[in-house]
């Protein structure tokens, strides 16, 4: 069937056969690398703020620390305390990096009142989710490459497990992404985010065993330091590294798949409902 324009005759598809064409599929892969691809550009177009800055502060750390507690050889157990604390400066950086890129992505747009332009897309909660975390995610492993090759010329730095070193890298990215939307979806304004990262992020990252090792704790302050999520990362990810680990590699690889699992089914929730996202 035809029909008359002012342009000429032009097709009209038959209705039983038109909705298709709309169809997006089971996953809307264009709208996914699209809003990806958005956030990632976003964090490499000021790489001075987002990359490098974090690279020269983690390096400032690893200076201070071996100069005042690695000079005269010190070890922790067999090996140079430079060594033993290059994996754990890394391991922060894509904690503090990954946290900072969804939360400041999700709350600026709130603040700016452009957070329709995220929703509105025909991209489901999952797709949504699982972009943000992705993008905060690959800042997390920008920063830590940056910062572990930058090591390399200072530290002998030698890998014993690339799986648990990627495993425990990638489940950390995802977990402080995951985390970041919350607290960008929660929070109302900076004054709250600035809370949530100085109360929470930060003390659960520096009383991680990122500076030391937890077995030179007693008492109560050993077993407080089994309940932060964030030791795990950093043991688990140490251990990929050096070869030895505070507690057992199979319970910190758990805790962390299961933390994962649960925060994105959390930030799914709250993006599925629009909790303080939609007017």
């Amino acid at each position: 069937m035809v029909i008359q324009t002012e342009t000429g005759k032009r097709p009209v598809l038959p209705l039983s056969i038109r909705p298709h064409l709309n169809q997006i599929g089971l996953v809307n892969w264009l709208g996914f690398y699209t809003l990806l691809s958005k956030e990632v550009r976003r964090f490499l177009k000021v790489p001075l703020q987002t990359v490098f800055a974090p690279m020269m502060t983690t390096l400032l750390f690893l200076a201070i620390f071996t100069l005042a507690f690695g000079k005269g050889g010190r070890y922790v157990g067999d090996m140079p305390y430079a060594t033993f604390l290059a994996p754990g400066l890394i391991m922060m950086s894509v904690i503090q990096n990954s946290f900072a890129n969804t939360s400041s992505s999700i709350l600026i747009s709130k603040v700016q009142g452009n957070i329709v332009d995220i929703l509105m897309p025909p991209l489901s909660a999952a797709e949504l989710t699982l972009a943000f975390a992705l993008s905060g995610l690959a800042r997390g492993l920008t920063v830590a490459s940056v910062v572990g090759i930058t090591m390399w010329f200072f530290i002998d730095l030698k890998v014993f497990s690339w799986v648990a070193v990627l495993y425990f890298v990638i489940g950390a990215g995802l977990m402080l992404s995951l985390l970041g939307m919350i607290g960008g979806i929660l929070s109302e304004k900076f004054d709250h985010m600035a809370a949530m990262t100085n109360f929470i992020i930060m003390p659960l990252s520096f009383l991680s065993g990122t500076f030391y090792s937890i077995d030179k704790l007693t008492g109560i302050w050993h077993q407080i330091s089994h309940f932060n999520p964030f030791f795990y990362m950093i043991d688990g990810f140490r251990y990929g590294f050096i070869g030895r680990s505070d507690s057992s590699i199979w319970v910190g690889a758990i805790v962390i798949a299961g933390l994962d699992i649960a925060l994105y089914i959390a930030v799914w929730w709250l993006i599925k409902s629009g909790y303080r996202l939609k007017a």
